[in-house]
């Protein structure tokens, strides 16, 4: 398992019963999670002192409960800064598991003695983008939520990386990789976290077990000659590790590495799973 465990403003105190006890900067907050199957004692304090809560809905969906929480707050990771913020289904903005990769990035990225050009596709609200920008990388983010891109773009202005050279692109993703292929542009680098479910722009089904497989395949029309690295994330259940290696080895050849993302958790000393990733790189 891959993981971030080098945050100093994220904590994931606990987990139990079917939902994550979290600390996100000086806040603490209660979320569901459907990974959490098993019900230990909830003795961590912070279970009966939350600063807000979601509360699923019996007929889907759900609320923030006790939601007397600022709009916007920081959370930083490094030298990089996110800006959160309790939003629909649960989610804040920011998937900490996928800290573990912006350091794989980094690192990739500062070991390449070219410029390096980067394709961040379903790039949400930027953390990808900003740790490849952080390193030296010219970066392209593309998302086709205009309200997730300009998050991105506040998160890179707070990471005090609002002059690096990224595009930001609201698009959807497949029809903008079909007009780069007809331009003739490349990338050195492609990173993709694609949504287990959604609908296209002429509201054809996404389903990403049965579209990943042709989504990669045209995104190789992209990659440049001399490749640095692809990225994909999963939070598909089904899609196992060793699925998206040989997905992206069966088209691409070269060399492939796959596993589960995890958060550390502090009260058990566990790490919870929170999705796949996989690392490919041409040898």
């Amino acid at each position: 398992m891959w993981v971030s465990d080098k945050w100093k403003e994220y904590e994931l105190i606990d987990c139990s019963g079917g939902d994550r006890l979290e600390r996100w900067g000086d806040r603490i907050l209660i979320r569901p999670d459907p990974q959490v199957l098993w019900h230990t004692p909830k003795d961590a304090p912070g279970w009966q002192m939350a600063d807000a809560q979601y509360i699923r809905s019996n007929t889907g969906g759900g609320k923030w409960s006790q939601n007397d929480l600022p709009g916007k707050w920081p959370v930083a990771y490094g030298e990089l800064e996110f800006l959160v913020s309790p939003m629909n289904f649960k989610h804040m903005g920011l998937f900490p598991e996928q800290a573990v990769n912006w350091d794989y990035i980094i690192e990739k990225i500062r070991a390449s003695s070219n410029n390096v050009n980067i394709l961040n596709l379903f790039a949400y609200t930027g953390g990808a983008t900003l740790a490849a920008a952080y390193a030296g990388a010219n970066v392209c983010h593309v998302d086709a939520a205009r309200g997730m891109v300009a998050r991105a773009k506040e998160n890179a202005a707070a990471s005090g990386l609002g002059d690096k050279p990224v595009r930001w692109i609201v698009d959807d993703c497949g029809k903008f990789v079909e007009r780069e292929i007809r331009r003739g542009h490349m990338y050195d680098a492609l990173i993709m976290d694609p949504p287990s479910y959604g609908r296209g722009p002429s509201g054809e089904v996404w389903k990403l077990e049965d579209s990943i497989y042709d989504f990669v395949k045209l995104c190789s029309g992209v990659l440049a000659e001399s490749p640095l690295f692809v990225l994909i994330n999963s939070y598909t259940t089904g899609l196992s590790p060793s699925t998206l290696s040989y997905i992206i080895t069966s088209v691409l050849g070269g060399t492939a590495e796959s596993d589960e993302l995890g958060l550390p958790v502090t009260s058990s000393g566990m790490c919870l799973p929170c999705g796949a990733a996989c690392r490919w790189s041409p040898r």
